[in-house]
């Protein structure tokens, strides 16, 4: 379970949250949706504890995230955006690193280290240091070490960036029965298409505030839309990609 209560982030005078109210419960698959700078980032940091919330309430599985970081840190499993690994370290070992850190059982650690890289077609490149790894590669990496410790919410910013058709396949199968077992997945992208198939709600962000709250459906019949994007464009202000294309094209002329 996911909760944020009023919750607030300043940064000097910039305030980028305002009163953020957000919740998703186990079994839910929701896409955080919102344009550059609507606060996306900031969110998921605040979750995974990386960084204070100003004022305002969040909580992890019951846990204050201010309050109790480390229970927080123990039930999530966080695909940052950059993908970002320890590339001195192979693949094997930044996994096994991951498994440590989360303090699990030897042996049910090199199961599921074995198990993530046959997966993912990882098997031989797991001695090979993640640095010459392309993105890609780095992604899917970051992913096993997000499920590794097996955690009650998944916090996944972008999570099929870089990643091939097949794996993506693979990686949008896995949510799905993971949040048939119960997960807290909330996952962040700027990919319209992406989350509208995937998840099972939309939380739409704009200037620090949810100003839409629902299915795919509900957003596009509440917002008088006749998709999802135009949908977003009205929600959060955006320009009328149509209109700029013909812009764009006259230009061209």
């Amino acid at each position: 379970m996911i909760e944020t209560i009023q919750l607030e982030r300043r940064f000097g005078s910039n305030q980028v949250l305002k009163s953020l109210d957000l919740f998703v419960k186990p079994g839910e698959i929701v896409g955080l949706l919102g344009p550059n700078g609507a606060g996306k980032t900031t969110t998921v940091r605040i979750l995974t504890g990386l960084l204070r919330p100003s004022s305002g309430i969040a909580q992890v599985s019951g846990f204050n995230v201010v309050e109790h970081p480390i229970e927080v840190k123990r039930r999530v499993g966080y695909v940052p955006e950059t993908g970002a690994l320890y590339e001195t370290l192979t693949a094997r070992e930044y996994l096994d690193l991951v498994a440590k850190i989360y303090r699990l059982d030897n042996e049910i650690a090199d199961s599921r280290i074995e198990s993530f890289l046959r997966l993912f077609n990882l098997i031989d490149e797991s001695d090979v240091r993640t640095q010459a790894f392309s993105k890609g590669m780095k992604q899917k990496i970051a992913i096993c070490a997000a499920l590794l410790p097996n955690p009650e919410v998944l916090l996944l910013d972008e999570p099929l960036d870089g990643l091939d058709a097949t794996t993506a396949l693979i990686v949008k199968d896995l949510l799905k029965e993971l949040s048939l077992q119960g997960k807290t997945i909330l996952l962040y992208s700027h990919v319209l298409e992406v989350v509208e198939k995937m998840c099972t709600r939309l939380a739409i962000l704009y200037n620090g505030g949810i100003v839409s709250n629902g299915t795919p459906e509900e957003i596009i019949n509440e917002s008088r839309s006749n998709s999802l994007s135009e949908a977003f464009s009205r929600l959060t202000g955006s320009r009328n990609t149509a209109q700029t294309t013909k812009n764009i094209l006259n230009a061209l002329e």
